[in-house]
């Protein structure tokens, strides 16, 4: 279980994962060795997983999203889970509860990328069916 220093470090990371030891140890009232440990320590039991690139809102919003509910067939879940995690578009694929099967999160740059992206989606051997949206806004993320 986590302690509430090791919640206030990941959420320190998460607002900024290339924010200096020092730093944040300051902000934690900790010794910079002590919070490299406990970095070390959460990155070792799998908590920290790997650290990415937040891009600017610009560049951001040049980038088209889709959310695609899809209907599979149960006994090919796990091929089309593998097929889909081929397609680099597909930035994200969650099980779901409810009439669809699964929801993946599509990103392109162009509307002719993401048009290919749903057929290939489509296709994809154990897929039923789908319903896609485009995402027109961000209203905010965490």
């Amino acid at each position: 279980m986590r302690g509430d220093t090791d919640t206030k470090l990941i959420a320190l990371l998460k607002a900024n994962a290339r924010e200096p030891t020092a730093s944040l140890a300051r902000k934690l009232g900790l010794a910079r060795s002590t919070v490299q440990e406990k970095i070390a320590r959460l990155e070792k039991e799998g908590t920290i997983e790997g650290y990415t690139v937040k891009l600017a809102d610009a560049r951001e919003a040049r980038r088209l999203r889709a959310i695609v509910m899809i209907s599979a067939d149960p006994k090919q879940a796990d091929r089309v889970t593998a097929e889909l995690k081929k397609m680099h578009e597909v930035r994200a694929l969650h099980a779901v509860s409810g009439v669809y099967d699964m929801v993946a999160v599509v990103e392109t740059e162009t509307t002719a990328r993401m048009d290919a992206t749903l057929d290939r989606i489509g296709r994809a051997s154990g897929v039923a069916r789908t319903v896609s949206s485009i995402v027109l806004s961000e209203k905010f993320a965490r």
